[in-house]
């Protein structure tokens, strides 16, 4: 709780002091956002890695401090304005890791991050697409499955999201919906890959490993 007071703090320096074309500092903000990602995948605040008993108790005391850093994180991306551009494709990873925190609020929030580092790349980045972001995205994508993190829900949400914010946007629609349901297929493969592979039938992982490929 100390800490989140002293991140919270730092959120409003680095808001006020440098975030102007001319105070911007790069490695600060890169920082401050690896520093908050740090926090929040802290292995102490995995509450649903607790017994109902410890999670009842500390949600009582402190609350859910991932939510309150996670939203915090959210609203400091959108705050960023033209210097997003400057943080993808690094931090697609980061906030990856955040959204794949099994908290249904906490994805709900940060999910919609991705469709802005979308717009971002093809506004700003001169090609009119977002291929940084969308190579970026697959290769933590599975990295982080292969780790353990990701689940069906999340692919539901992720696909859900990432559609309806897409469909929304006149260049992006089509583009994002292939986008989308790719990401969302190549979840399910990798989720069906990780679940086989304590599978003993050699066929079957072999066909996961087919559709993953």
């Amino acid at each position: 709780r100390v800490f989140l007071r002293a991140v919270n703090q730092f959120t409003s320096i680095l808001n006020r002091l440098f975030l102007e074309p001319s105070t911007f500092e790069l490695q600060l903000w890169n920082n401050y956002f690896h520093l908050a990602v740090a926090f929040l995948t802290h292995k102490s605040l995995q509450l649903e890695t607790f017994s109902q008993a410890k999670r009842n108790k500390i949600i009582k005391k402190y609350g859910d401090m991932r939510k309150e850093i996670g939203f915090k994180i959210r609203d400091v991306w959108y705050n960023l304005g033209p210097h997003k551009i400057k943080f993808i494709p690094a931090m697609v990873g980061p906030i990856l890791e955040v959204t794949l925190v099994p908290e249904p609020e906490l994805r709900k929030a940060t999910i919609p991050i991705f469709f802005d580092m979308m717009q971002c790349e093809f506004n700003f980045s001169g090609n009119r697409n977002f291929h940084m972001f969308e190579n970026e995205l697959i290769t933590k994508l599975d990295q982080e499955v292969e780790g353990g993190r990701g689940d069906e829900q999340y692919k539901i949400l992720l696909e859900k999201l990432l559609l309806e914010h897409c469909r929304k946007h006149k260049y992006l629609a089509a583009p994002g919906e292939v986008f989308a349901l790719l990401v969302s297929s190549l979840l399910e493969n990798l989720l069906d890959y990780r679940t086989i592979m304590h599978d003993e039938s050699k066929e079957n992982r072999m066909s996961c490993t087919v559709n993953v490929l």
